[in-house]
């Protein structure tokens, strides 16, 4: 496959970056888009230029480095994949691929397509855990039973990945998806119940200070969602919110 590349350029957060072209070819079908990518930055470092900054780490759709905009869809247009996930195969021989990084306040670019998702991590440390009793009298789990639907949804909402593409997504750079599955597979484990009220009431506050924009409704990031997260825990987290609201707990 020959392809042309229209790559994000961006030396730093406060350089002015810009759309350059780069042609690629004898591009296997069979190679992932990160490996293609590997092969442009193997050329141009032979050409002596700077190869292009994107994240990357276990390439197996599990860590959520690999984030990008790839024509105009967040990790391109396959569906339940990441980055490194999507194939060449996606695309046809002779075609022009655009590709940028996240586009969110929230998310300021690093270089090219890099960009910070620390505001995630702040979320996550703001409450998206549970205090345990590590003295050697914990309890085993199997001690405290749990109904199966609710197991279920705690760990669908646990495969969260924490990729962004939901941000990137929404046209208002809504984190609402993000938290709701963070603050979700707490909520529905007993071992999450003494916390709950400080947690979302934390989590959503520092969502809201890292200036993330608020629910569209429009379900866009369930659809570019490469673990599928469900819409339905963004109405849980409302509804724990709400909630938190009428105790002392801060």
């Amino acid at each position: 496959m020959n392809l042309t590349l229209k790559i994000w350029r961006q030396a730093g957060p406060d350089a002015k970056g810009s759309m350059e072209t780069y042609p690629v070819s004898d591009i296997s079908p069979d190679m992932s888009f990160l490996e293609m990518i590997d092969v442009l930055n193997d050329q141009l470092v032979r050409d002596g230029k700077d190869p292009v900054a994107f994240d990357h780490d276990c390439r197996e759709g599990i860590c959520g480095m690999c984030s990008m905009y790839i024509n105009g869809e967040a990790h391109g247009p396959g569906r339940g994949v990441t980055t490194c996930q999507l194939h060449m195969r996606s695309f046809s021989d002779g075609e022009t691929i655009y590709i940028e990084p996240w586009r969110a306040a929230a998310f300021p670019i690093i270089k090219d397509l890099v960009t910070d998702r620390g505001a995630f991590d702040r979320i996550i440390q703001a409450g998206g855990y549970v205090s345990v009793n590590t003295s050697g009298n914990t309890q085993d789990a199997n001690a405290l039973p749990i109904p199966k639907d609710n197991a279920d949804k705690a760990f669908d909402a646990a495969t969260c990945i924490g990729c962004g593409a939901c941000v990137a997504t929404c046209k208002n750079s809504s984190a609402m998806l993000f938290t709701s599955a963070k603050v979700s597979q707490l909520a529905l484990l007993p071992q999450g119940e003494p916390e709950a009220a400080r947690r979302v009431q934390r989590m959503v506050a520092q969502m809201d200070e890292e200036g993330f924009g608020n629910c569209t409704n429009t379900g866009a990031c369930e659809v570019e969602c490469p673990k599928g997260i469900s819409l339905e825990n963004i109405a849980r987290m409302n509804r724990e919110f709400l909630k938190a609201q009428f105790t002392s707990e801060k």
